[in-house]
Order: C-alpha cells, then structure tokens, then sequence
C-alpha cells in the first residue's frame, strides 16, 4: 500500500486482508486508527473544521463503519444523522427509498429511512463512510438523495483508495493506492 495524502499527520496504523470478503480483493482494515483516542478524534476534528461552515441537516452514513464516524460528526455538529441501512434491517414503513448499487465484489441494496417530516426536499445531507473505493456507495445514496429533492453538499472518506475513483469533490483524510 502506497500513501499518498496523510492528513492526521499520524502513523497510519492499516491493516489489509487479502482475498477478504472474497478471493481476489484486499480489504483495508481501519480499526488500528479508530482504537487510538487521540486518532479518532483528529478523525473527528478534521471533519467538524472542514464541514462546521457548510449549512447541513443530516450527516449520512452507509452501514456499517460509515456509522461510527457519521454518528461522532453529526453530534459534534448538532446535526442528525441519516443511519443508510443494508435491504431488511429497517420496518418496510420507515423506508422511504430503496437502492441498488455495486461494489467491488458484488451488489447490493440499502435504504434510506424515512425523515420525520417525511420530506427530503430542499434538506442538506453530507455523505460519509470510512473507505471510499469506487464510490458506488455514496453516489448511489446522493444520487437516492437528490431523486428525492434533498441536496448534497458534498462527500467525505476518512480513506480515500486514490486508484480507484477519480473524484476530484471527495473530501478525504487518507488517499492510499493499494499498489
């Protein structure tokens, strides 16, 4: 793994796993950052002082790690946060979209819930997940946001895999190429 971008100004403490979930692919293992107390919250800092000026309703996290970050900026900001679910983890009448995207190794569906109000449109979501590869799963939840008349301001990845996506608006802490 090649770093290219080490915005904690930290020992990037990653693992990778070959040929996990299936043969072939190499997941890169956060959890040697996110245990580190002092790590977490530069995590954590870093996205409160790039987002604290953008007008934002909701965080949005993919299931599941995205969770663990969008759950700490969210309330660091005094936002909501919008927990995307895998298909069947919510009550059918809390969903409001459902969407398929696709991974590295496979597809997939999630689920936005419903919002309080019941409404979406002209509310301001900020998408987050821990490791952004291709990017199928944050674009398919902005594009599921925006088919519904909310706005994204924009999209942030602790890990950004640099090789795998061309996406100049990701706001990311660590790009890395896997080779």
């Amino acid at each position: 793994m090649k770093i290219l971008k080490n915005s904690l100004n930290c020992e990037l403490n990653i693992r990778t796993e070959m040929d996990f979930p299936i043969k072939g692919m190499e997941f890169i293992d956060i959890n040697p950052l996110i245990i580190q107390k002092d790590i977490l919250k530069k995590i954590n800092d870093a996205f409160v002082k790039e987002l604290k000026n953008k007008k934002i309703d909701f965080i949005v996290a993919p299931e599941a790690r995205g969770f663990l970050f969008g759950g700490m900026i969210a309330n660091s900001l005094g936002v909501g946060l919008l927990p995307v679910r895998k298909k069947g983890k919510l009550p059918p009448s809390t969903v409001e979209a459902q969407f398929l995207y696709e991974k590295e190794y496979g597809k997939d569906v999630l689920e936005l819930p419903k919002l309080l109000d019941g409404n979406y449109k002209d509310k301001r979501f900020y998408l987050i997940d821990d490791v952004y590869a291709t990017g199928n799963t944050l674009n398919s939840a902005k594009k599921a946001i925006t088919d519904l008349g909310g706005i994204v301001v924009g999209i942030g990845a602790v890990v950004n895999i640099a090789e795998l996506n061309d996406n100049k608006e990701l706001f990311s802490l660590i790009d890395i190429n896997e080779k």
